[in-house]
């Protein structure tokens, strides 16, 4: 049947429905190169303005997954569990929590991501230790996950290529929070990869891509469905992103903050948080005699990150880069601190170079925010609020545009309730 990518734009631009081979079609010369950038561009807005139903996002999951391989760990002796994060301001939860489950008896294969918009990506921070690699054959990957335990590696040329280029597509044509798009993105690579079991950290909240919990809910249900029809056990939390996790956003900023939490310290969300998914993962894979909190004070998460980053040439003592330059926010008044909000922060940062505003754009490593207090702290008139970090000053008054409107300070003693880290579970 001859297709073109003019007629199948035209259909969902005008509202239609893609056939199942119009889908086909167009993944396929996507990625053959025979559909240009701006066509799927063009349809890829379509797609956010009008919308997929469940037919249509099933089906352009399937059509991505059979674009390249599958993978098989069936030969490994522990049953393997994943995490995917939907994205957020200081989102560094994957670094403590792969070498985490991973103490715990279950293996982590972990394909992560770049940066995407104002939301920060496991593979930049991780590419700020020394010698680290991202880029791995599946061969090496194997080998990783089955000495260490665990492996956090971007996706294979030969693993779901369609996505590949229609990933970095989606973070500079503006549709990035297309909730088919999203879906079928880490459902694709997820199912393709082979794990037996998935866990999905699906943020809520101004530096979320979803910003209201019905949206959240949508695409929770949507990838849940989209792994359970392909056999793999998926179950979501919805998490809390108004305001951002930890006290950093940045590259080298919140490796240095995942150490703390290795280490038995850290903020109490991060904690928290990889607390909790690390018992939905480690559940999920059907191990159910560990303790993650123990294995994060005892040390021995620590020594599986140790091994999992020198495995994959980073030298987990190294000096982490620094910022040649930092600017400090202080407190305008004195009071409790109400809001910090996460969508603010996160452009911030990526203005200071910690994001990319091109898909070819390199990321500084020491570029971020440091926060010194967060809602429902008391703050003193002129105390450090936020630290900015950079090695291009000139970029201090862009991101100190984002954090004008960023925070509320109350009135000395006003009460302050923050809100759950863990808001929902679906499955």
């Amino acid at each position: 049947m001859a297709m073109d990518a003019i007629s199948v734009i035209r259909a969902k631009r005008d509202r239609g429905e893609l056939s199942d081979e119009q889908i086909d079609w167009v993944i396929d010369a996507y990625t053959r190169g025979e559909v240009a950038d701006y066509q799927m561009a063009a349809l890829n807005m379509a797609i956010l303005l009008n919308g997929m139903n469940r037919r249509e996002i099933a089906r352009w999951t399937a059509a991505m997954i059979a674009s390249g391989e599958r993978m098989d760990f069936s030969s490994l002796s522990r049953p393997t569990a994943d995490k995917h994060s939907t994205g957020g301001v200081g989102d560094k939860i994957t670094l403590p929590l792969a070498p985490l489950v991973a103490a715990c008896g279950a293996a982590v294969p972990q394909l992560s991501g770049r940066g995407l918009g104002h939301t920060g990506g496991t593979l930049d921070k991780l590419e700020s230790i020394p010698g680290w690699r991202a880029l791995l054959s599946n061969e090496e990957m194997l080998h990783v996950l089955d000495t260490t335990g665990a492996v956090v590696c971007a996706a294979g040329d030969g693993l779901a290529p369609a996505d590949k280029k229609l990933y970095a597509l989606r973070d500079v044509t503006g549709t990035v929070e297309a909730i088919p798009l999203i879906a079928s993105s880490i459902m694709s690579k997820k199912i393709a990869e082979g794990t037996g079991s998935l866990v999905l950290d699906v943020k809520v909240g101004s530096g979320a891509f979803m910003k209201t919990l019905e949206d959240a809910r949508e695409l929770a249900s949507t990838m849940v469905g989209l792994g359970t029809d392909h056999g793999v056990r998926t179950v979501a939390l919805l998490t809390g992103m108004a305001t951002p996790l930890g006290l950093t956003a940045g590259n080298a900023l919140e490796v240095r903050e995942s150490v703390e939490v290795l280490a038995g310290g850290g903020p109490s969300d991060v904690v928290e948080l990889t607390v909790a998914l690390a018992g939905e993962m480690l559940d999920a894979a059907g191990v159910r005699d560990a303790d993650p909190a123990k294995a994060l004070a005892d040390g021995s998460a620590m020594d599986v990150w140790r091994r999992m980053i020198a495995a994959q040439g980073g030298d987990p003592d190294a000096d982490l880069p620094v910022a040649r330059e930092q600017h400090v926010v202080r407190a305008p008044a004195t009071g409790v601190l109400t809001r910090l909000d996460a969508y603010d922060v996160g452009v911030a940062a990526w203005r200071l170079g910690a994001g990319r505003a091109r898909k070819e754009d390199p990321v500084q490593a020491g570029a971020g925010i440091e926060m010194h207090a967060k809602p429902g702290d008391a703050v003193t008139e002129g105390q450090p609020l936020l630290t900015l970090h950079t090695d291009t000053p000139e970029r201090f008054d862009y991101a100190l545009q984002s954090l004008a409107a960023s925070y509320d300070i109350a009135a000395p003693g006003t009460g302050f309730t923050a809100p759950p880290v863990v808001l929902e579970r679906i499955a």
